[in-house]
């Protein structure tokens, strides 16, 4: 089982694409794993044939847990799903019980549920499913690419287009389903005469049941892992710099319009800042860095994270590779596909690997200041803030002083101090700055 993700830990079989016995090429689809974060299929890394299968469709079992047997020889006898071999080997090495999902999120559709019966006959597997039934489609419409025609993924996006369809920031998205109060625990609150009873929400009564547990799913339990080692492993310092964004907005005014029609999304402060801080990071690389046995691991690529957050059931930070290379247009689109991909269960394993340094962006809440933490192991992760229109004190071209509304925030850094010290963090931010306010912005659209 593949590490899908920092705090990933576990994953569900949900398909597999290859029978025992089958010849397998090396970076074939070879089976499909779901886990809280993301829905991947999982490539061959080897050829030869499938001799044994250990781990069948549904089961959920830790990273690291052997799952197939792939040889130059015959198949093995008796290891396919729901064979006694498979049966055996589960026995031997007992897989734990599935982590129980976010409430909100759709289970995805199961061989036997009405969003797999179109296309009846054809090999699908459970993402390409649920795509064809979210738009629509007939799967015997739909030219497959893949193997034997077998429909891909990315067949069914290329059908429909790749124009996101949830916002990411701005504009409207369709709402979160509300979590069911079944499973949960009530607590009661002794009634008295000097209590008033309070209803439940949509006016159910809770019987004098005040208080309610909420079980942590697994998204929630494995963040909190991640953020107490972080805690636990760097040296978290926090540095905060005025941003003056009246150059950003007045591109934004003067060409969001233009943007939003071609686009089909509004341009927002985020892309901005996100090419600002790649562009520091180049002069400053010690911040896109992990600290290793001894010694600063600096890397040369910019593999630029930014943090989603799932419709408030815990955060992925997909990864925007070698960001070095995109421009301001560039990088609002892939930060875009991103999110997207990432509230869909889309991602890639891909996508959410190798980040070297994340950007978390709550501005779009009118936050003032955030004191994010690491993502490891990385050494440093810059918060942007929300951005209000304030009085400024400007400099007028005679050399005298005047008072100006410009748009303004904050642009929160947290660094490792093991890493880097304070004065390499402030002049970071200083270029941050610089970038912001000097760089021809609408020649990059």
């Amino acid at each position: 089982m593949p590490q899908l993700g920092e705090t990933v830990t576990e994953g569900t079989i949900t398909k597999w694409f290859k029978a025992v016995g089958e010849q397998v090429a090396r970076d074939e689809p070879l089976f499909e794993v779901s886990t809280d974060k993301v829905d991947s299929e999982v490539p061959s890394p080897a050829a030869g044939v499938l001799s044994a299968i250990l781990v069948a469709e549904g089961d959920t079992v830790d990273v690291g847990v052997k799952l197939a047997e792939i040889t130059d020889g015959p198949a093995s006898n008796g290891h396919g799903p729901g064979s006694d071999g498979a049966t055996a080997a589960k026995q031997e090495a007992p897989a734990p019980a599935p982590a129980p999902a976010p409430a909100p999120a759709p289970a995805p559709p199961s061989a036997t549920s009405p969003a797999a019966q179109p296309g009846e006959g054809s090999v699908l597997s459970p993402v390409v499913r649920k795509l064809l039934h979210e738009n629509g489609l007939d799967p015997t419409t739909v030219q497959g690419t893949g193997l034997g025609g077998r429909i891909t993924r990315g067949d069914v996006e290329s059908l429909v287009g790749t124009e996101p369809r949830i916002d990411s920031g701005e504009g409207s998205h369709p709402p979160a389903p509300v979590p069911s109060i079944a499973g949960r625990t009530a607590v009661a609150t002794p009634a008295g005469p000097d209590r008033t009873e309070r209803s439940a929400p949509g006016g159910r009564s809770p019987g004098g049941f005040h208080d309610e547990v909420v079980p942590f799913t697994n998204i929630r339990r494995r963040t909190a892992e991640h953020m107490v080692r972080s805690k636990a492993t760097s040296a978290h310092t926090l540095m905060v710099k005025e941003i003056d964004y009246e150059r950003v907005e007045q591109v934004r005014r003067a060409h969001g319009g233009q943007f939003k029609a071609v686009e089909g999304f509004s341009l927002s402060y985020l892309p901005f800042a996100a090419r600002a801080a790649v562009e520091a990071l180049v002069e400053f690389p010690h911040l896109n860095s992990s600290v290793g046995e001894d010694a600063l691991i600096v890397h040369h690529d910019v593999n630029l994270g930014i943090a989603v957050d799932l419709e408030n059931e815990g955060l992925i930070v997909p990864v925007v590779h070698n960001a070095e290379e995109l421009n301001l247009l560039g990088m609002a689109r892939r930060i875009r596909d991103l999110a997207d991909r990432a509230r869909n269960k889309r991602l890639s394993l891909d996508d959410i690997s190798g980040g070297t340094f994340s950007i978390t962006n709550a501005g779009p809440f009118g936050t003032l200041l955030t004191g994010a933490i690491i993502n490891q192991p990385q050494v440093a992760i810059l918060s942007t803030d929300g951005v209000a229109r304030k009085p400024v004190v400007v400099e007028l071209p005679d050399g005298s002083e005047s008072i100006a509304i410009h748009s303004v925030g904050l642009a929160a850094m947290t660094f490792d101090h093991r890493a880097v010290d304070g004065a390499y963090v402030a002049r970071f931010l200083a270029r941050l700055s610089e970038i912001l306010n000097d760089r021809d912005w609408a020649g990059e659209l």
